[in-house]
């Protein structure tokens, strides 16, 4: 961020939460350049001509973090780890969009690597991958939390730990397991009609 510390954007982040009106006006311009880098960052490794754009997902993720105002933001990790849950939900919604649209598809091949793409680049690799992702949470959510923090915040092993109030070699060792895991149930887990 341009001319301001994570602190700065903590600090903004918990005078809004209290209701301080002038907090969010200061914080607006230092948190959507952010999301723009984390959009863009998702958005560049799409399929050309994806019908959404960076400025919308950005928009849309923007709208539904509105709604967590009233939420007790820890620091500015824990509002990009919300942001990241936003923009994970719009790019699903969109894929979803996408899919009811046009069946059909290739096989699929979803890399799970924190540098690549949140968003596969067909929208059936993404909703395979949410799928996945819905199941491991339900069966392990500290791990389904680090893949999120991590695949669709973009932020990095000592960060998701600061969220999370772990060490970061929990976060890489639990993010190893949880990577395996979602590879293996998307493979088998996926029909191949899709």
């Amino acid at each position: 961020m341009t001319g301001s510390s994570p602190q700065d954007v903590t600090r903004l982040l918990l005078d809004w939460s209290k209701g301080d009106r002038g907090a969010f006006d200061r914080l607006v311009p230092l948190v959507y350049e952010e999301l723009r880098r984390l959009a863009r960052r998702y958005m560049r490794r799409e399929h050309v001509g994806h019908t959404l754009q960076t400025g919308a997902l950005v928009n849309e993720a923007y709208l539904r973090l509105v709604d967590h105002r009233q939420l007790s933001w820890a620091n500015r990790a824990h509002f990009f780890a919300v942001a990241a849950q936003a923009m994970r939900h719009v790019l699903v919604d969109h894929a979803r969009a996408r899919r009811s649209a046009k069946r059909g598809g290739d096989a699929i091949q979803v890399s799970l690597d924190e540098r690549d793409l949140a968003a596969a680049r067909h929208p059936v690799e993404l909703i395979a991958l949410d799928e996945a992702l819905d199941r491991l949470t339900a069966l392990d959510p500290r791990k389904g939390r680090i893949v999120e923090l991590r695949f669709f915040g973009g932020l990095s092993s000592e960060e998701t730990a600061a969220v999370m109030e772990v060490s970061a070699v929990t976060v890489r060792r639990e993010w190893r397991i949880a990577k395996a895991w979602l590879l293996r149930a998307i493979i088998e887990g996926h029909p191949d009609d899709a």
